[in-house]
């Protein structure tokens, strides 16, 4: 296995080649530049890839840049789909990590695996955007491509800096074909205990069990289906509005058995997914 990597800030940098130089690991591949306008691993495409991007940060100072490559090379590069408001960076992350997929199938058209992400986002990429924005273009691009595998809601107050809601994704361009045409949602937000002592932001830890909970319960992909009345398609609500609204399906709490610093009234966490039409996204998938 090969590790590649790209990092803003020279101190995380210089952290993150120690820590593999302890390892005795590769440090070749992990460059230091800003990753969405100096790409420093270009034709690079990977198996697997993992990021916790800044929160809400603007990308004003290199509007320029990624305009150029929005209009210049299109779906050729990595912008394609649209551009986010300047105020709001995430989704050109994501887009970033959706370029460097490995293609499901090579050059001689035999099957790969792909590739998968696993990207770290506060709530602003799925609510923000209304009809015919650049954010709700992207979703669009994201679904219609069906590449979202999942959701996980996060507990509030996980990391040192913030103490907001966040979220993360899983895609991959290559589906099991159980998952073909669905988005699995996971609420847990409740699987978490309190810390003894705070550490700036962060006041809630989810534990060893929670997270083979979370993990357990994507693996297994259990559905519970909710009735559709009308299936209209995809594209055609697509056209008119693609905004995803914390209003999703009430999840039935359950008890469990719980370490004594949870609560008792927990609820254990719960799936749901729901085919990509648009009857099911007029139903959970509306604007608030």
């Amino acid at each position: 296995m090969r590790a590649f990597g790209q990092e803003l800030n020279p101190e995380s940098y210089a952290i993150c080649k120690a820590d593999m130089l302890i390892k005795e690991q590769d440090v070749s591949h992990i460059k230091l530049g800003n990753t969405l306008s100096n790409d420093q691993l270009p034709q690079d495409q990977f198996d697997y890839m993992l990021s916790n991007p800044p929160f809400g940060v603007d990308w004003k100072k290199i509007e320029g840049e990624i305009n150029d490559e929005h209009l210049q090379k299109g779906f050729n590069g990595r912008f394609g789909p649209g551009l986010p408001r300047v105020s709001d960076g995430s989704l050109l992350f994501l887009l970033h990590l959706i370029s460097k997929m490995r293609d499901s199938r090579n050059a001689d058209g035999l099957v790969n695996n792909g590739g998968r992400i696993g990207i770290i986002l506060n709530g602003s990429p799925l609510f923000t955007g209304g009809a015919g924005s650049g954010e709700s273009e992207i979703r669009r691009y994201i679904l219609e491509a069906d590449l979202l595998e999942g959701i996980v809601a996060l507990p509030t107050d996980m990391f040192y800096s913030t103490g907001i809601a966040t979220y993360v994704w899983a895609l991959s361009n290559k589906k099991a074909p159980e998952r073909e045409g669905k988005v699995q949602l996971i609420d847990g937000t409740n699987l978490c205990g309190k810390m003894r002592k705070s550490l700036g932001s962060k006041r809630n830890l989810m534990g060893e069990d929670d997270i083979k909970l979370i993990t357990r319960t994507f693996g297994e992909f259990a559905v519970e289906m909710p009735p559709l009345l009308k299936s209209w398609g995809l594209r055609k609500h697509l056209s008119k509005n693609l905004t995803v609204a914390a209003n999703l399906l009430p999840l039935k709490p359950k008890r469990r058995k719980l370490s004594p610093a949870k609560s008792l009234t927990a609820p254990i966490l719960a799936t749901v997914a729901w085919p990509l039409n648009a009857r099911c996204i007029a139903c959970h998938f509306r604007r608030v």
